[in-house]
């Protein structure tokens, strides 16, 4: 890993870099009554409306922008969103590109790596294994290797998500985060500081942050739920923690079921459709896991939509009689 700072200063500058290669992503203002939640404005930053679905394409697009690439190209592990945004980012670019997935990854993102073009390698059941897998292959390959979130770079590009959120809302109160392995939450972390109130949201299965921000320090946690794939590392980063610690104002737990309902509550009121980690940071609203106060001004960060919940071709059932000419 680089010495790189991880601030202000370093977000804006790698903005500029990355600029002409990512969406710069809406954002949504809503009553909260549309969900049931009165006296309190909701804007969603609709960030899976990213190139490759998720967020993750801005750490891609750092990583391989503003690091030397040899000649191995890159090689990344990943639940499947970082996977995803690795094979965009390095299929735009003409870099090689080498995914290790585990097994829970869903088969849109797998398909999407493979759609790609990069070379694809499926093992072990959870992230923490496709990891080993591509650290073994790494020593023999010269390959350069890209953390999912514990990489400076990586923070840094997620961080440019609060930087836009702020141009876009600046009038914002608390916003509301998933969590992983905190590349997210702690790049945006980063440019806030201490100017909002940031919480984090995690599944009850996979208590990543939680457990560290309990323990002091990053722990090995459980790493299981409906949001296994994005949202179920085994611990957090190491460069994120310090800065969790500064800044996130508490993270809260939310159920699988919860998710669930959060995703068909954006699909009921908006014709949304995310993953479940996408889902997750409203599911802590909408379960009452998270009080606003009056007219409080509420973030939610709607960070991935790699999900194969709504399949369309199966909704189109052309009558027998019907010739199609």
């Amino acid at each position: 890993m680089t010495n790189t700072p991880i601030n202000r200063e370093e977000i804006a500058a790698v903005e500029k870099i990355i600029r002409p290669h990512v969406r710069r992503t809406p954002t949504l203002e809503v009553a909260g009554a549309d969900f049931r939640l009165d006296s309190i404005s909701l804007i969603f930053k609709l960030e899976f409306l990213q190139h490759a679905g998720s967020f993750k394409t801005r750490g891609a697009f750092t990583n391989l922008l503003t690091r030397e690439i040899p000649k191995a190209g890159v090689v990344a592990a990943s639940g499947g969103n970082h996977g995803v945004a690795i094979a965009y980012a390095a299929g735009k670019l003409g870099i090689p590109a080498k995914i290790f997935v585990p097994t829970v990854a869903s088969p849109e993102k797998i398909d999407r790596i493979r759609r790609c073009g990069a070379d694809l390698v499926i093992t072990g059941e959870r992230y923490a294994d496709a990891l080993a897998a591509s650290e073994a292959w790494l020593a023999q390959s010269g390959a350069m290797p890209i953390h999912a979130y514990d990489q400076p770079e990586t923070l840094l590009g997620q961080g440019t998500v609060g930087l836009e959120l702020e141009q876009q809302s600046p009038r914002l109160d608390t916003l509301l985060v998933a969590v992983g392995g905190g590349g997210l939450i702690g790049g945006i972390a980063a440019w806030y500081g201490a100017k909002i109130k940031l919480i984090g949201i995690e599944p009850e299965a996979a208590p990543t942050l939680a457990n560290a921000l309990n323990a002091g320090r990053p722990v090995d946690s459980p790493a299981g739920g409906i949001a296994a794939d994005s949202l179920a590392p085994k611990r957090v980063g190491e460069l994120m923690f310090p800065i969790a610690q500064k800044y996130v104002d508490k993270v809260i737990l939310v159920r699988d079921e919860e998710i669930t309902q959060a995703q068909e509550a954006l699909w009921t009121a908006l014709r949304v459709v995310t993953e479940p980690g996408g889902a997750a940071a409203l599911a802590a609203l909408l379960a009452r896991r998270y009080h606003p106060a009056h007219n409080e001004r509420v973030g939610v960060l709607l960070c991935g939509a790699n999900t194969t919940a709504v399949n369309f071709a199966a909704a189109i059932k052309l009558p027998a009689a019907v010739a199609i000419r």
